[in-house]
């Protein structure tokens, strides 16, 4: 497959190399011809945006200069985060509102996805703890500005 736009049923995006991501869904899992950050940034502008945007919107909101979470389409909350810089061709991603659960496991971190999917990731529990915590707060604060406007 060359071309693949985040869905709902999307649970992360995970480098293969340059030009190779391994898509995890819901229900099935395949291989894009594209790096992690073309899939993201493809998916920002089929939903109207573009990876620049909705980064600059992220610096904006959260003050964070790397490793920033990408808020993909804001209506259905879907977030991703990344596993390293997305500038480095090792950067994953992974949807935030689909993980029910994540813990060490000796170096790495398992994350456990609401459908039961188990990826293990050879990063710290630190590491994804802190890319949560800031994708869970970007969420929170759109949350607010969205129900500030509907006011």
């Amino acid at each position: 497959m060359k071309n693949y736009e985040i869905n709902s049923q999307t649970l992360a995006i995970i480098s293969c190399g340059k030009e190779k991501s391994k898509i995890i869904e819901e229900n099935r899992e395949f291989i894009v011809y594209l790096p992690s950050t073309k899939i993201i940034d493809n998916s920002c502008k089929f939903f109207g945006s573009s990876y620049e945007g909705r980064l600059n919107g992220t610096k904006s909101i959260l003050g964070v200069s790397h490793k920033a979470p990408i808020i993909i389409e804001e209506t259905t909350k879907i977030i991703f985060f990344p596993t390293s810089s997305p500038r480095l061709e090792s950067c994953s991603w992974i949807a935030l509102n689909k993980i029910s659960d994540y813990y060490k496991l000796y170096a790495d971190t398992i994350i456990k996805f609401s459908c039961g999917k188990k990826i293990k990731l050879e990063l710290s529990y630190g590491i994804i703890d802190n890319q949560v915590l800031r994708a869970t707060r970007l969420e929170a604060l759109i949350e607010k500005r969205i129900n500030n406007f509907k006011k």
